[in-house]
Order: C-alpha cells, then structure tokens, then sequence
C-alpha cells in the first residue's frame, strides 16, 4: 500500500487538510504522517483492515502513522490535522475515535490557517501544533466505543451486510434465512470469527446508527427508536444511557449546540 504524500516541505512538522465531501470518497491509502480527523458536519466513517470506525460530529478519528485506512466520506465536512512521528511522540499505534471538547474543537478549526501543504513552517505555527498536539494526547485517553468489527469470512461478512441493513426489523431467524444458514452456526460462526455474539454485534450497530440520526434535529427520538429496532423511545434511552451515560435528548441538546457554533462556510474543498 503507498504513502500519500501530504507535505511540498519536510521542514513543515504539522498542518492541515479542511475537506467537503459531497459525493463519496473512499480508497486505501496510508500516510507517514499521524493524523487526526474531526467531523465538522454529518457522519465520517473510517475503515482499517481490521475495523470500521464511525466518527459523528463531536468526534474525531485518530490514525497513527503507517496504519493503513479508507475514509467513506459523503455529504460530510471534515478537517484533519497531520503530525510528523518525528516532532511528535504519541502513545497510541493503533486507531481510534475520540470525543472532541470545546477547546479542541476550536483548537484545530484555529490551525486550519496552516495547511499542511505550505511551503515552509514557521515558530508560530511550531509552537501552537505542539499544544494542539497535548489536547490530543489528553483525548486518547478517553477513547470513544464507536467502532465496529470487520471480516473477510464471506459468511460473517454476509450476516453482517443484512444485519446493518435491516435494523428495525432484523431478527436470528430471519438473518439466518437471508443469508441460509442455521442458528446454530450464526452463534458458533459469528463468535468464533469475531470474539463477540450476533447479538452483541446487533446491539451496538443499533446504538451507532441511533447516534448518527440523533444529529438530525427533525427526527423524533421515538422515530429514531422504531428506525433502528430498538421499539420505543424508552428502550433506546436506557440503552443509550448504559452505552454513553447519557440519554438521546440530552445528546442531541449537546450536539445541536456543538453544530451551532461550528460553522463549515468556511471550510473550502480541496
């Protein structure tokens, strides 16, 4: 897999890429850079050979550098923030999602004046990425649940596709029909492949998919519920607060006030 070239300067120690996906990106690549990516608007998804992570607004994706990845970018503005291993020492190798706070937040829509393309660093530019670079570090250590796992076993991979596709009314039976295999082997097969049961996996695609519609402000928490199989708004709110310690309201109150001050007229394609 190659690198993907993101400086004109080795000098340049960090910078930015302000990206507006309308149609969908998507390619395996890899970066000598590490790299932070945070969802100004709709839903990121980042893919590595061994995991699919999702990246709502108010979380950011980390990817070390060297780690093989695919964005699924579509109708999502993003920025990402690069860092040469070199000049900064992280402690994570692998990737992960993140929860961005304010300061955060405000910190890498500020680096944007420095894009990692530009032709020469400057101590300014040094001096604010290495603080940048702190925050960062902090969040790590606060690693948000929002991945799911990935197969090449056809079967699992099969399952899998079904299960995402029809959350409202999937069941074990109907999965196995779908896809012609027995209970049995949906049980056997799926936690021999993936270390966790069908319904493990069912439950969470369930809470990931709730917190992407949940940044949808005209669709009604019990809408969101009956969408994603969970029934009733009071089924989803108990799971939602077991999984996030917070109920849907009270994360959509705090996302559409995160959205509020995140204004991506600024942000231009590149």
């Amino acid at each position: 897999m190659p690198f993907l070239p993101m400086r004109r300067c080795v000098t340049v120690g960090a910078g930015t890429v302000e990206h507006r996906a309308d149609e969908l990106i998507s390619y395996w690549h890899r970066h000598d850079l590490h790299e932070v990516e945070y969802a100004v608007s709709g839903l990121a998804e980042i893919r590595t050979p061994t995991t699919h992570y999702l990246m709502p607004p108010s979380y950011a994706a980390w990817v070390p550098a060297g780690v093989e990845h695919s964005p699924l970018l579509r109708n999502v503005t993003t920025i990402a923030v690069f860092f040469d291993p070199a000049v900064f020492d992280f402690p994570y190798s692998r990737a992960a999602v993140i929860p961005v706070p304010p300061v955060l937040r405000e910190m890498m829509r500020y680096a944007t004046r420095w894009p990692i393309g530009r032709g020469e660093d400057d101590a300014e530019a040094d001096t604010f990425f290495k603080a940048l670079a702190a925050v960062v570090r902090g969040q790590l250590a606060h690693e948000a649940p929002l991945s799911l796992p990935t197969t090449d076993d056809p079967v699992v991979r099969d399952v899998m596709a079904y299960t995402t596709d029809h959350l409202a009314e999937v069941t074990a039976a109907r999965v196995c029909r779908a896809v012609g295999i027995s209970e049995r082997v949906l049980r056997r097969r799926f936690a021999a492949v993936l270390g966790q049961s069908w319904r493990e996996y069912l439950r969470q695609v369930r809470l990931i998919r709730a917190m992407a519609l949940l940044s949808t402000p005209t669709t009604s928490v019990g809408e969101i519920a009956t969408e994603v199989g969970f029934g009733s708004a009071s089924a989803l709110a108990r799971a939602f607060r077991a999984w996030t310690g917070e109920s849907p309201s009270a994360y959509r109150d705090r996302w559409l006030t995160t959205a509020a001050l995140d204004d991506p007229s600024h942000l231009t394609s590149t």
